[in-house]
């Protein structure tokens, strides 16, 4: 069984509304040019190439903050989760579990439909890199880590969020040639999980689990920067006392990046799953596609990600890990359905 921990979906009531909400549609060209995002024929014929393949479902980008008022938001975030429940609760044999959408821009909002999504059956939250330019470890959003890590011990998923807006360089006004995705979105992720670490977070929410889009972007292939560079940190800096911060910290910040999850979306670089491996090890790795952003809506990231991890030289231990065991690990809060996912499932009529 291959369990695609992060795939990204709009639920049909939910993409109509947004359909309603964003007016100008030229800048979500491609999320309304994908039909298999919401189209459920046209990615089960995809699915259904891989009988033994199942998907966790997310919220497709953009981030609900960045389409909406604070006041709107959260009506966007419950027609997201309930459609997501529903698509998992109606087609079990194709989807496992469902990740919930937050309004971030209202933290109380997004605090009271944490508790109702997890009522709901929600497998844990999906949160992105930045909101809306604000860092995860704003005090502002420790209520929200608290209820999701502390009280309901439950996983997030970390999605990347950078547009064009942000450019390369202080002289210009914009990202060009698509360098804000190609290399902006690696470095937002390492980034947040940056911020995640030297916060304290993990030392202070012991059971923090967080599973990072694109294989934990840069922090693996940095394993060097990360760790011995580091292990130096305040040595550069002269106006802020980040030693302090070391003598703080219970082990090496390295191992404190050891400790989040990473999944095999790298659009089939078989070297760049190879590094993750090396860095997180099997049991931090879970199979996961980014299904369906590419050029063949979803087919090619499924085929050449299965391709990339089945060409390497791994034990068959390690292999049911990366493409099952793992997810089912993560997934297991979520209540007593997560055995169905294993064994075959039919072809969709």
């Amino acid at each position: 069984m291959k369990v695609d921990i992060f795939t990204h979906i709009f639920p049909p009531r939910y993409f109509a509304l947004l359909s309603d909400v964003v007016d100008d549609r030229a800048a979500l060209k491609r999320w309304f040019s994908i039909d298999t995002l919401h189209d459920l024929k046209a990615r089960f014929a995809v699915m259904d190439e891989y009988p033994d393949y199942r998907q966790v479902l997310t919220l497709s980008m953009p981030p609900i903050e960045s389409l909406a008022s604070s006041e709107q938001t959260p009506l966007l975030a419950r027609v997201a989760n309930d459609g997501l429940a529903e698509l998992v609760q109606k087609y079990p044999e194709h989807f496992v579990a469902w990740v919930a959408a937050l309004p971030m821009n209202n933290v109380e909002a997004a605090l009271a439909e944490t508790e109702r999504a997890f009522a709901m059956g929600a497998a844990g939250v999906q949160l992105f890199t930045n909101v809306l330019g604000k860092p995860l470890d704003d005090p502002s959003f420790s209520p929200l880590f608290d209820s999701i890590s502390l009280h309901h011990d439950k996983p997030i998923w970390l999605h990347p969020a950078r547009q064009p807006a942000f450019s390369d360089y202080l002289s210009e006004e914009k990202s060009k040639y698509e360098i804000w995705w190609t290399f902006g979105w690696p470095y937002e992720t390492s980034a947040a999980m940056a911020r995640i670490v030297f916060s304290g977070m993990f030392e202070r929410l012991p059971n923090l689990r967080v599973v990072t889009h694109h294989c934990g972007a840069m922090v693996p292939f940095f394993e060097g920067r990360v760790g011995h560079g580091w292990d130096e940190l305040g040595s550069r800096t002269a106006d802020e006392d980040y030693g302090a911060i070391l003598k703080r910290m219970g082990k090496r910040p390295i191992d404190y990046f050891r400790q989040f999850y990473a999944d095999t979306a790298v659009l089939g670089s078989r070297s760049a799953i190879r590094c993750g491996l090396d860095f997180f090890g099997s049991e931090h790795v879970l199979f996961g596609t980014d299904c369906p952003f590419d050029k063949e809506q979803g087919a090619l990231v499924i085929r050449e990600t299965i391709a990339a991890i089945d060409s390497l030289p791994l034990s068959e231990v390690e292999r049911a890990k990366i493409y099952c065991e793992n997810a089912s690990h993560i997934l297991a809060s979520r209540g007593p359905d997560m055995p169905a996912v294993v064994g075959a499932r039919p072809k969709t009529p």
